[in-house]
């Protein structure tokens, strides 16, 4: 049987409902936290996690 972990937020380190296994990759993923209820963007590779920083974006005039 595979390996898998719960992910975790990386805002208020609660555990999310997404679990991942040693395999997933996942790029540009919108990982919600239903405890602080914010969105992150993060790139998952073997369990690392990369939180996205985006610009924000322009208005438009």
């Amino acid at each position: 049987m595979e390996k898998s972990k719960w992910i975790y937020c990386p805002i208020c380190s609660s555990k999310t409902r997404t679990k991942v296994y040693a395999n997933t990759i996942l790029i540009s993923f919108p990982l919600y936290c239903p405890k602080c209820k914010q969105e992150s963007l993060v790139n998952i590779k073997k369990f690392k996690i990369i939180i996205v920083k985006e610009p924000d974006a322009k208005p438009i005039n």
